[in-house]
């Protein structure tokens, strides 16, 4: 399966198990000239704006897709929510950054949600 192709496939998969789980999708694949943002969703309890980076792999060969996000990813994950934040009509009083990484090695992924990246 073509990168491109699987890394939609897995935005897709993420977003769905995120509604699944209630959240509201906001928007998708949001860009801007510090970069891209896959997911941008909220909670169903406390309404926190999440700002997702979904990295899919077809194999732990590689490692596993999360050990993909360095400092510098981070850090242009947090200007890119930065930017997204400060488009807002209204003030945002909660949010964050996750990480969703799935290895699709079968007929469905293994999906693991880190909440809050640091």
């Amino acid at each position: 399966m073509r990168r491109q192709t699987l890394g939609r496939r897995g935005e897709d998969f993420a977003a769905d198990h995120l509604e699944a789980r209630g959240w509201t999708i906001l928007q998708r694949n949001w860009r801007c000239e510090h970069g891209e943002i896959d997911i941008i969703a909220s909670t169903p309890d406390t309404g926190t704006v999440v700002f997702v980076e979904v990295r899919t792999r077809s194999t732990t060969n590689a490692g596993h897709p999360l050990e993909s996000i360095g400092t510098r990813k981070a850090a242009r994950m947090r200007r890119t929510a930065g930017a997204w934040l400060s488009q807002q009509p209204h003030f945002v009083p909660s949010f964050r950054i996750d990480v969703i990484g799935l290895v699709w090695a079968g007929a469905e992924p293994l999906l693991t949600h880190l909440e809050g990246l640091e």
